[in-house]
């Protein structure tokens, strides 16, 4: 397979970013897989470097050198190491625009970004919901677009994310879990995965226990999933949200649709922490990162662990490939 040329994004630079991207780069030296542009400033990087105790290569500390993709941060004043500010917020904001004009222009192939902190953001005047849909926007995205999770072998997505648990229900719809499953299913064809085993959750406690806590299950999700094995899908569903994982960790399946943020993401989580990826499904490139936060409570300390990060590279590198059959989604934003 080809080299990828990743965009590895500092992220924000008063938490753990820096030193993860430092470790990361560490690790990855002399790799042939992909080639790296760390996308921020080299004082955060050197920074980063430094509290992790690893020697970055030339390519990134040389002035001007291929590996770094600059941006103008001596306007920000002081970044203050735990603290989000709007310094901090602005310098995410600004490494997340050099990464979209760095795809555009041809100089990656995908991008991996350390963890960013969505109040640093918004202190900076940042006015989405969240990143994937400000990279959305950024590429022009028309068709439906969501986050997918990866912990080793095992792939999640959801119907509604970062939206309040008032609004879940009123969200969920036959199309949105249709769309959702389908680019799930899509990118993980992407990454080698040509069949996968797919299960729906329900929305109600029991998946609704035959209606009695609730009708959604045979209202909208089951008819969903009819229409999914109608298309070829080889799909399970509506299980009951609090038993699909003790399947999905046996290997029953490849793939869980959830109908809500936390119902897939607590499990995840608890299975395996400093393993989980976030992919952000339905823009035109690879973007990666780790399903962990900016950790301010430990940023500085050199306790942050890489392990996601290396992972998202090797996914970033894969779902850079070219697609063994056409992706395709219907034209419905995320909520």
């Amino acid at each position: 397979m080809p080299a990828t040329r990743i965009g590895l994004v500092l992220g924000d630079p008063a938490g753990v970013g820096p030193e993860l991207i430092a470790k990361l780069l560490a690790r990855s030296a002399g790799s042939a897989a992909s080639r790296f542009a760390v996308i921020g400033t080299s004082a955060a990087l050197a920074s980063g470097a430094q509290v992790a105790g690893v020697a970055l290569p030339e390519s990134v500390t040389a002035p001007d050198g291929p590996g770094m993709l600059a941006i103008q941060a001596d306007d920000l004043g002081p970044i203050r190491i735990g603290e989000a500010t709007a310094a901090t917020g602005q310098f995410a904001l600004r490494s997340l625009r050099r990464a979209v004009a760095a795809v555009k222009a041809g100089e990656i192939d995908a991008i991996v970004y350390a963890p960013l902190n969505k109040h640093a953001m918004k202190l900076a005047g940042f006015d989405d919901v969240d990143e994937l849909h400000y990279l959305a926007t950024q590429f022009g995205c028309t068709g439906f677009f969501t986050e997918l999770n990866q912990l080793d072998e095992l792939w999640t997505t959801r119907v509604t994310s970062h939206v309040p648990l008032k609004d879940v229900a009123s969200l969920i719809s036959e199309e949105r879990i249709i769309a959702a499953t389908r680019l799930a299913a899509a990118t993980m064809r992407r990454a080698g995965i040509a069949r996968p085993r797919i299960v729906v959750t329900g929305l109600n406690p029991h998946a609704g226990d035959g209606g009695t806590i609730g009708r959604e299950e045979s209202e909208t999700i089951g008819p969903a999933i009819a229409s999914l094995r109608a298309q070829g899908y080889d799909v399970q569903g509506p299980a009951s949200p609090d038993t699909v994982f003790l399947g999905a960790r046996r290997g029953a399946f490849d793939l869980v649709v959830t109908m809500y943020h936390d119902q897939g993401q607590i499990a995840l989580k608890t299975l395996g922490f400093e393993r989980v990826v976030t992919i952000l499904g339905g823009l035109p490139v690879p973007a990666i990162t780790a399903s962990s936060g900016s950790a301010y409570d430990i940023a500085g300390r050199n306790l942050a662990n890489p392990e996601a990060l290396i992972r998202a590279c090797d996914l970033a590198h894969r779902l850079s490939q070219p697609p063994a059959a056409p992706a395709s989604a219907a034209p419905m934003p995320v909520q």
